[in-house]
């Protein structure tokens, strides 16, 4: 009952009501004129289509419009709009669904934006990634892992994990990761023609808000790097060892010797002469050791100063000369003077020293070595030429590497550790230069330093 004196209904319903009424009393009063009561009759059906039309036109159609309306919103056409003031109800719903439709697109673009914002980070991440369901199905596939795998996405999205996936271990973390529910890591190779490369996959669940598994989803980091410099880091530990251990053991065996007292004068100071010798290699390695952790010491920072390049070279080319000296070597330098550098010195001698050492060691009496130093735009060149044994090109990108001898008698009879072209490049990098070296076997070596000049 209360509905019917409503607002919006109650004059519609007064109307009808009224005309009712009146057309009644007509009638009674027409005392059978068929007539007057068949134009009463019309004249109340027309005034009755009116007051309906009215209210059709005022709710009715609205409604119907507003319907249509809220059907685009819920297709996602959230740009559809409703417009009505015919009556105050009207109004405010025509606001109130106008307002929702704002708000629906709204959200809409905030949701397409974090989308794509995910889709990028997802892409452009380097490790690889992909997305399995709870019924072993592939949902998703990131960039990073069509590129480890070489493979294209439609490869992979829709079909079953065991299907696509060629490795046996990504099996096995997804089945664990089913089976366990709880993150699984696994490492594998994969081959490509001669090379190798070592993958780490890692396999977390997805449970939904009732805790029940709903998928997988899998991280691939390429370790190959990693696996690299454990490999060195294992080698450099190998390399020390076998390297201390060389002079240790003499140093004990002929102190040993000594203290048994059972040896005359001569072979004594023999003995003393050689443990001498083998400590103070085991000093320049120590040093030399202790050279690089310092380079390679995160934070290391160069004492640069300016400086003439020639003044710095003469400091140290009468101990080179004499060494060149007594192997008969023909030892010859072209610096021109008027170079300066803003470099550290200290580190730039040791360069230089270290490459014409290694020059005069590995060049055989009669031969030739040669220290030139030229100005190239905005570079210094130092080059150090010898007429040495030289070095096969499969081991001349191997030179650096510590420890690394391409004759290793000769080498540790001149008292080399090793370390020393391992320094050298380590200061040529920090000082932001490049150091090339080219050689050929029996004809000699050529390296070339470039040094920045600011």
């Amino acid at each position: 009952m209360q509905i019917l004196f409503s607002k919006p209904l109650f004059p519609n319903i007064l109307g009808i009501t009224i005309v009712l009424v009146l057309s009644g009393w007509l009638m009674v009063q027409a005392e059978g004129n068929w007539i007057f009561i068949t134009a009463i009759i019309l004249v109340e059906f027309l005034v009755i289509s009116i007051i309906f039309m009215q209210f059709y036109n005022k709710y009715t159609r609205p409604l119907n419009k507003a319907s249509k309306t809220v059907n685009e919103m819920i297709k996602g056409n959230y740009s559809a709009r409703f417009n009505n003031s015919n009556s105050e109800e009207m109004e405010q719903l025509s606001k109130n669904i106008n307002k929702l439709a704002r708000n629906m697109n709204e959200i809409s673009i905030q949701e397409q934006m974090q989308s794509e914002q995910l889709t990028s980070i997802i892409d452009n991440m380097k490790n690889g990634l992909a997305l399995i369901d709870e019924k072993g199905y592939v949902h998703l596939v990131n960039r990073g892992f069509l590129e480890m795998f070489h493979g294209k996405e439609k490869q992979y999205r829709g079909h079953l994990y065991y299907e696509v996936f060629e490795n046996e271990a990504m099996h096995d973390v997804v089945q664990k990761t089913f089976l366990y529910e709880q993150p699984v890591k696994e490492q594998f190779k994969i081959k490509r023609g001669l090379s190798k490369n070592y993958m780490e996959v890692i396999a977390a669940p997805i449970f939904n808000d009732h805790n029940m598994i709903k998928g997988a989803v899998l991280v691939i980091y390429d370790i190959t790097e990693l696996k690299r410099l454990e490999k060195i880091r294992k080698d450099f530990v190998a390399n020390v060892s076998h390297e201390l251990r060389t002079p240790i053991t003499s140093i004990r065996g002929f102190a040993e010797t000594l203290k048994e007292k059972q040896h005359d004068e001569k072979a004594a100071a023999d003995f003393i002469d050689i443990i001498f010798k083998e400590s103070y290699r085991l000093q320049l390695l120590i040093e030399d050791l202790l050279e690089l952790s310092r380079l390679e010491r995160e934070g290391f920072q160069l004492e640069k100063e300016d400086f003439n390049v020639k003044q710095m070279i003469d400091a140290v080319l009468p101990s080179l000369e004499q060494k060149a000296a007594k192997k008969d070597l023909h030892f010859t330098t072209s610096i021109s003077p008027g170079i300066n550098v803003f470099a550290d010195s200290e580190k730039l001698k040791q360069v230089i020293i270290n490459l014409v050492d290694n020059a005069i060691n590995y060049t055989p009496s009669g031969g030739n070595v040669s220290l030139n130093v030229a100005e190239e735009k905005n570079h210094v060149h130092i080059s150090i030429k010898d007429t040495g044994i030289g070095i096969e090109q499969k081991a001349i990108s191997r030179v650096f590497e510590r420890f690394y001898r391409v004759d290793k008698d000769r080498s540790r009879n001149t008292g080399g550790t090793g370390l020393g072209l391992a320094i050298v490049k380590h200061i040529v990098e920090v000082h932001q230069g490049e150091i090339v070296v080219e050689s050929e076997v029996n004809k000699g070596t050529a390296v070339h330093v470039y040094i920045p000049k600011d």
